[in-house]
């Protein structure tokens, strides 16, 4: 009697695991994800980290709300990735799927485990009529190459921030390079330079990649980094001269 109530019991305990599991299967498993899952899990969520791994060009074209744009073809797509929250889940997508399937083999290997691709990209996306976000340009508010060099001519080093609001690296590097301009605030200025916004600026200055760091004193440059930079490396640069 005892070993039946005990085979009962053991059959109850695993019908209850098999039916937690099946509701577990009705939430998001999988790593590929329809465009209303991706939706639906976007929609009010902040703390997801989107990305977008078409080129720049696409991206300006149209792109998700809050995405941030890491081209998977960039020779340095591995380092940007390498610099974002493990923590955090990330949605990943491309035109079609292609790419996005590469990435998030990619991005999985690299310790990335809440990870999901959109099924079928951003056209999958426009079909059920989701919303994009464009950048918006308006280059009449773009700084001359005399501005700028009104800007950078100072007794005081002039830090020069190229970002944009789709660059990963960038975001990562904000809070820090804040922290050093209110850190070196006698002896330093701090200046931002959109990338969208100012084109024919960036592009005759021959800043391509993002982002880039440069430190000036009146009017000459001192230093410039391509790529991600953390504190230590720039304030040892700032240090150097002051």
């Amino acid at each position: 009697m005892k070993g039946y109530k005990l085979i009962k019991n053991t059959v109850s305990i695993l019908i209850l695991i098999s039916f937690i599991s099946i509701i577990s299967c009705n939430k998001i498993s999988s790593q590929r994800i329809s465009a209303n899952d991706f939706y639906s899990e976007l929609i009010d969520d902040n703390s997801s980290i989107i990305i977008d791994v078409r080129t720049p060009e696409e991206f300006s074209k149209g792109h998700l709300r809050n995405a941030l744009n890491i081209n998977w073809f960039d020779d340095n797509f591995e380092n940007q990735v390498e610099i974002l929250s493990r923590d955090r889940p990330v949605f990943i997508y491309c035109l079609s799927g292609g790419r996005s399937a590469k990435a998030l083999d990619k991005i999985s290997k690299m310790g990335f485990k809440n990870s999901y691709e959109l099924d079928g990209g951003i056209l999958e996306w426009r079909k059920n009529n989701y919303p994009e976000s464009k950048i918006k340009v308006d280059l009449k508010k773009s700084l001359s190459v005399n501005e700028f060099s009104e800007l950078i001519t100072s007794d005081k080093i002039v830090m020069v921030d190229y970002f944009a609001k789709w660059c990963a690296p960038c975001k990562v590097m904000e809070p820090f390079l804040d922290d050093l301009s209110e850190e070196y605030r006698d002896n330093l200025e701090l200046i931002r330079i959109d990338y969208d916004q100012n084109l024919p600026l960036v592009k005759s200055l021959g800043v391509q990649g993002l982002p880039v760091i440069q430190l000036y004193y009146n009017n000459q440059l001192l230093w410039s980094k391509d790529g991600f930079s953390d504190k230590n490396t720039i304030e040892t640069q700032i240090k150097k001269y002051l």
